[in-house]
């Protein structure tokens, strides 16, 4: 697919024009068809949802940011030295370390005989990496797991979250492992695929939203149910719009699913506990199943916010609250650890149907296991030194410099895009985005139709080509009509931040000033 998009690319940079819609996939169909000739498998017998289905992190843009950053490699002459991608929450390729326990874990279970011959690692460092490996076939990171994962982890991840939720119980058999976060949620959506019903089975999902969850809803062919955020009250969300959106959509889909972002993304807003038992009640009178997806749950910067877990509210509602059904998810990624590449994360069940959780164990076992070090990077997060350990003082410098510089950067970059002319942007109460709102001039929204394209993707685009900024914009997260948006995370470090500002700025005022 990767592939067909890059021809797809080819042939807009030479036309000047983006195919998009009906008049893209018939384009994309008839070329690829003509280019598979011969082959068994083409673009004409391919499942239909794979085509239909759009990650906008991952897209057109990001696709030619690429190709910039070869081109400059190669000497090509760019109006900037370098690309800087704004689009996706990678904390070390933006310039993060990593954090030092992690990293030494990491080694000694990668490469047990370190332990015996590097004299520099710390004690507990040691301890940790045994008891990992204990737990592992042949005592070797190398072996498969469970395919719910390494007991231990299961354990010390069960530890957590009952810390993290003063006192909730945990239990480490509702827990399982996966690559990443993302893995669990396409997992546990894929239970709802049921194509012997009359209806697709309807998931509302959070607008803005992360195109994970927009992108997998359309290859497992269920059916996307949208609820909008309020903007002007920093991307909150109400009953009534829950309930409007629930009603507009009923008749077309059965309606059994609702994704919440806690801390948001794109929006990084953090709910409040009233918001989140607002959402809890609402899904218990519509039956509803609940997808908590709490990744960002380490980063919150705003004062007076608080994050609260789905899973501590919903059993200190008590009855009937208690009895839903909910799925929690949480990652590696994000956070202080920003460990994106180790694809590390876990969900855990609440309330399952026993035979389900069953059938759910017996799907993921069709995989194998998530990759093991991945886990081991899980470990790390939910059992990291205790105070008193040889590496606590480091580790706690290291984490709560990594939260800090965070916090001090939501702030810059709310206040730094809301100065600029045409641009308006709600506090970055948490996570690693802002997602500004910006007024483009109506010659502007001519000239993009014209290329049969979004105004903010065209917006976006000539701010790639203008300056080496990439971003994403708000029309691959969901937005409402007539208003345009764009993500851009807060992870570029600061001199990088400032040079990015500045390129950012003059692109803006000579974009209004064209199309003005």
């Amino acid at each position: 697919m990767e592939t067909a998009r890059d021809y797809l690319h080819w042939i807009h940079m030479r036309t000047a024009q983006t195919l998009s819609g009906i008049v893209a996939r018939r384009f994309f169909n008839t070329s690829t068809r003509i280019m598979a000739s011969g082959k068994t498998l083409t673009v004409s017998n391919i499942n239909p949802n794979v085509i239909k289905m759009e990650y906008a992190v991952r897209g057109t843009i990001v696709i030619r940011a690429v190709e910039l950053e070869k081109e400059l490699a190669a000497g090509v002459q760019k109006p900037f030295p370098n690309v800087i991608k704004a689009n996706i929450g990678d904390a070390h390729a933006m310039g993060q370390k990593p954090i030092t326990f992690i990293r030494q874990l990491l080694a000694c279970i990668a490469n047990p005989s370190l332990m015996e011959t590097d004299k520099s690692l710390p004690s507990d460092v040691i301890e940790h990496a045994k008891a990992f490996l204990g737990s592992c076939g042949g005592k070797s990171a190398g072996a498969y797991s469970q395919s719910t994962g390494v007991e231990i982890v299961r354990k010390h991840v069960a530890e957590y979250i009952s810390r993290r939720d003063n006192g909730v119980p945990s239990n480490s058999e509702d827990i399982c492992l996966s690559g990443g976060a993302s893995e669990s949620i396409r997992n546990v959506l894929k239970l709802f695929i049921n194509k012997g019903s009359g209806k697709k089975v309807g998931v509302m999902i959070p607008i803005p939203q992360y195109p994970l969850y927009s992108a997998t809803i359309e290859e497992f062919g269920l059916g996307q149910v949208g609820y909008y955020l309020s903007e002007s009250s920093n991307w909150s969300l109400d009953e009534a719009e829950l309930e409007r959106s629930f009603e507009e959509h009923s008749k077309e889909y059965d309606i059994r699913v609702l994704c919440v972002i806690n801390p948001g993304n794109p929006t990084g807003q953090v709910l409040s506990r009233d918001n989140i038992e607002t959402i809890i009640k609402f899904a218990q009178k519509k039956k509803l199943f609940i997808l908590a997806d709490e990744v960002y749950q380490d980063n919150v910067y705003a004062q007076g916010s608080q994050f609260h877990s789905f899973k501590k509210v919903l059993v200190e509602m008590g009855e009937p609250y208690n009895k839903l059904e909910l799925a929690s998810f949480h990652s590696v990624s994000k956070g202080y650890m920003g460990e994106c590449g180790m694809r590390g994360g876990y969900v855990e069940f609440l309330n399952l149907d026993p035979e389900v959780y069953v059938l759910f164990k017996k799907m993921i076992s069709a995989k194998l296991c998530s990759t093991v070090l991945g886990q081991a990077v899980i470990d790390a997060v939910v059992n990291p030194p205790k105070e008193g350990e040889p590496s606590y003082a480091l580790w706690k410098k290291e984490k709560d410099d990594v939260l800090a510089s965070l916090k001090e950067r939501a702030t810059l970059v709310e206040k730094a895009y809301s100065s600029i002319d045409g641009i308006s942007c709600n506090p970055v109460q948490g996570a690693m985005y802002a997602f500004p709102q910006i007024t483009i001039p109506q010659k502007a929204v001519e000239k993009a139709q014209s290329l049969n394209q979004q105004p903010d993707f065209f917006y976006a685009l000539e701010l790639l080509e203008s300056t080496g900024i990439c971003i994403v914009p708000g029309s691959g997260f969901g937005q409402k009509d007539g208003t345009y948006h764009f993500r851009t995370t807060i992870l570029p470090q600061p001199e990088l931040f400032k040079d990015m500002l500045a390129r950012f700025t003059d692109f803006h005022t000579k974009f209004l000033a064209k199309y003005k």
